[in-house]
């Protein structure tokens, strides 16, 4: 079978790295077409260069990368170098990128791409606030039902938020584009952080993946010692979720989660729990199933597969 074709739409962030490498080092399965940046973790002209430096350390500098927009369709930015650190890349070196971003914007590109590819080819991943896929839809509605699917990392139902007690990071920064994607009858697939939180790498694996040897494995093995700092009052043990990264794992082995269609809205009304992804789990409401929600996911496969993908890396 022909790989499937994707465009990463991302706020990079160890975990977006993750994603990223993860899906670079599965060309027979996946085709990594385009990548466009928007701010969310660290302001957009930051996650444009680090998308270009995983790029570059990756070896793949001919993807070509776009930047979008710098903030929510909205509210202002509310970035995250608490836990990111400065750059949205710290912990690791990563070579300097020796192309540039386009000059086209991010949604345009992805109008003109999905509008040029035949219907239902072209399958949209969400690693940040969605502000990109929903200018693109209300620029041009006619690209909804061309796109195979949207999967996107963000939302969740049992564990809460992340960034209030109701949302999640990447629905709270814009929540307005969450709800048009939600709205728009597209194929979603949600990847929250219910199920994030499932997949969570431990010191030993993160030496294990160091120790493939090859320097792409090594510098998001130095990434992951990072991303652990953040969250020890969160978790009992060492281990800490690689959120992103899932998306890229449900993309290349489905069968390893547990999944629900259900009724999904994006709260934009509320002071209290704006951002909160609401999760028709029990189909109480009668409300038409808009999307495939991942609840968990069996850890094990799912690491051992994104240690021999990105450990084939160079």
């Amino acid at each position: 079978m022909a790989a499937r074709k994707i465009i990463i739409d991302t706020d990079p962030g160890q975990d977006d790295a993750f994603a990223i490498l993860f899906a670079l080092g599965s060309p027979e399965e996946l085709d990594v077409i385009g990548i466009t940046t928007v701010g969310g973790n660290v302001p957009l002209a930051r996650t444009t260069t680090n998308a270009l430096k995983v790029l570059e350390l990756a070896q793949r500098p001919d993807i070509p990368v776009y930047a979008g927009c710098p903030g929510p369709t909205v509210r202002k930015l509310i970035t995250a170098e608490n836990i990111h650190g400065e750059t949205g890349l710290d912990g690791a070196d990563f070579p300097e990128p020796t192309t540039a971003a386009q000059s086209e914007h991010a949604v345009n590109y992805l109008v003109r791409t999905i509008m040029a590819a035949p219907e239902g080819e072209l399958t949209v991943c969400t690693l940040g606030p969605m502000t990109n896929l929903a200018m693109a839809m209300t620029m041009e509605p006619r690209i909804i039902p061309r796109i195979r699917e949207v999967v996107s990392m963000g939302g969740g139902f049992f564990e809460g938020g992340n960034a209030t007690p109701a949302a999640e990071f990447n629905i709270f920064v814009d929540p307005h584009a969450a709800h048009k994607v939600y709205a728009s009858c597209v194929p979603i697939t949600m990847a929250g952080i219910d199920c994030t939180y499932t997949a969570q790498m431990t010191p030993g694996w993160i030496n294990s993946l160091r120790d493939t040897g090859s320097r792409t494995a090594t510098e998001a093995a130095n990434l992951a010692d990072f991303f652990r700092i953040y969250g020890s009052h969160k978790f009992p043990t060492e281990a800490r979720p690689i959120h992103d990264a899932c998306v890229t794992g449900y993309l290349l082995k489905p069968e390893i989660f547990e999944q629900r269609q259900c009724h999904v809205t994006v709260d934009i009304s509320s002071p209290v729990t704006i951002g909160m992804t609401v999760v028709d789990w029990w189909h109480v409401t009668g409300q038409e199933r808009n999307c495939n929600v991942l609840r968990r996911i069996d850890p094990e496969p799912f690491f051992a597969l994104m240690a021999e993908r990105i450990g084939s890396l160079p």
